[in-house]
């Protein structure tokens, strides 16, 4: 163990052990085995990142700086991620498995995240008040709503992170990050960059540990206004709880089971490159995962040739090879729930086109890319949310059918459509309940386009130049401008 790398928690500006002695191992899922060490946070800690949150909120240094200042430490910090993305994404490819050749290129581009609200922070303006009594001069100022709770998965580490730092740094917040435990090492190395690019100490604060010693003490603490929380449904009900003691402002950006609808006027070849983005991308790792294809009768067996044609020669393999297309699974239990879904799904009448079983890649994280076709909207794999390279495709014959199906589920956060006819992209896009909508292509992400779901997907949004909002409270000054004394103190003005 003490040749492993070993990460701190940064509070305050300082790496320190945690004060429960609670040490975990990471998994490298390539090769199933420990690759490094962290500590974890107890309740103490928790509390301590918290108060020096809330401190530096009223210090001069951070209270008093421009909001041009706060926006040119977040160009700084963009530059930093940027020379560092190769570095980010390998740390966070061995620890999550994701593949290199994704994890530096998001990095990379993340760092436009960053750009993106540094150039937003002097863009958040008051106003001044057509007040409707003469006497009174009435404006508003748009001030940080205080310590931000920001709370991240495993997957997509930076992206997500940078969802909520940016706009809170901008506004001029402070936040402790809550790093998964499953695999927080990259947040750790991104911690060291925040430190460089010159944040006051306690503005930024990165911790991690379990739900009862860390998730929990953080979300409950009365010192926190405000949680953006980025993870599942069931755990999000307990953050939703728990901010019933602070009363903090919160946003849930939570799973998805997406559907792709393919019209019988779709780019074929399009079409299976959409589906198979957004299944095996990520393999599978991805909250809005497209892993409902419903696609159109006359065009459903080509389009299912097409699949296996392009997937025929997938590389299922190390993640640091550029030559991989589909990666390790993060965890275990991934894998065991997909297996337990695709037996279910055979029970159901649904038949495996490829895959379906486990790949022998160098650990028993690995699964095969998995083609299922389904003969109704009922059968387990269209239902259940994997986390894995599962695709599950379903016949409709029309319009109103393609909707009613995409709309049959518990989520809402994306979903994709495929066809020629610009009339019936609009149409069909207006009645599908989700949040986001590709149309011709499927994940694409910017900082310029909000991102967010309906239904157990979650509320509230994320990126786009309104989310900056949501760190903030508005404040009302009135001013009486009268050289007249007070009126009637028993009468409202």
């Amino acid at each position: 163990m003490s040749d492993m790398p070993h990460y701190q928690l940064f509070i305050a500006g300082d790496w320190q052990a945690g004060s429960g002695g609670q040490v975990l191992e990471t998994i490298n899922p390539a090769t199933g085995k420990a690759w490094a060490t962290f500590d974890c946070a107890a309740p103490a800690d928790v509390d301590q990142a918290i108060r020096a949150a809330k401190a530096v909120l009223d210090t001069a240094e951070w209270r008093d700086m421009t909001q041009t200042g706060r926006g040119k430490l977040l160009y700084r910090l963009a530059d930093l991620i940027a020379e560092n993305a190769e570095h980010l994404g390998r740390i966070e490819t061995t620890d999550s498995g994701k593949l290199a050749t994704e994890t530096m290129a998001q990095t990379g581009y993340v760092a436009d995240y960053y750009r993106y609200y540094a150039g937003l922070a002097d863009k958040i303006e008051g106003a001044v008040l057509p007040i409707d009594k003469p006497d009174m001069h009435a404006y508003t100022q748009v001030l940080p709503i205080g310590v931000v709770a920001a709370i991240v998965p495993w997957n997509a580490q930076m992206f997500l992170t940078a969802t909520k730092l940016a706009p809170a740094l901008a506004a001029g917040c402070s936040v402790v990050i809550k790093a998964s435990e499953v695999a927080p090492a990259p947040m750790f190395e991104f911690a060291q960059l925040i430190a460089e690019a010159g944040f006051p100490a306690g503005v930024v604060s990165v911790i991690t540990g379990d739900a009862e010693n860390c998730a929990i003490p953080l979300t409950r603490h009365k010192d926190v206004d405000r949680i953006a929380f980025t993870g599942g449904p069931e755990t999000a009900r307990h953050v939703v709880r728990n901010s019933a003691e602070n009363f903090a402002v919160t946003t849930l950006e939570l799973g998805g089971k997406s559907p792709i609808i393919v019209f019988d006027d779709a780019n074929i070849d399009s079409a299976a490159n959409g589906l198979i983005a957004g299944n095996f991308g990520a393999s599978g790792q991805s909250c809005v995962a497209g892993s409902r294809g419903l696609v159109h009768r006359p065009v459903y067996e080509a389009l299912t040739a097409a699949i296996a044609e392009k997937c025929k020669d997938l590389v299922v393999g190390d993640p640091h090879d550029p030559a991989t297309h589909l990666g390790p699974l993060c965890t275990v239990a991934q894998i065991t729930r997909i297996k337990e879904t695709l037996a279910r799904a055979k029970q159901q009448g649904a038949k495996v086109v490829f895959g379906g079983a486990t790949a022998d890649a160098g650990s028993d994280h690995y699964f095969q890319p998995t083609l299922v076709l389904c003969n109704t909207p009922e059968v387990a794999t269209l239902k259940v949310e994997m986390f894995g390279p599962v695709m599950s495709l379903l016949v409709f014959d029309t319009e109103e059918e393609a909707i009613a199906l995409a709309n049959d589920s518990d989520f809402g956060l994306g979903s994709g459509l495929f066809t020629q006819n610009v009339a019936r992209a609009h149409r069909v896009s207006k009645r599908i309940r989700s949040g986001i909508t590709w149309v011709n292509t499927y994940r694409a992400i910017s900082p310029i386009a909000p991102f967010g779901g309906f239904n157990q997907s979650g509320y509230g949004r994320e990126a786009g130049k309104e989310a900056i909002l949501d760190y903030t409270r508005t404040k009302t000054t009135w001013i009486n401008i009268s050289d007249a004394p007070m009126a009637n103190p028993f009468v409202m003005r």
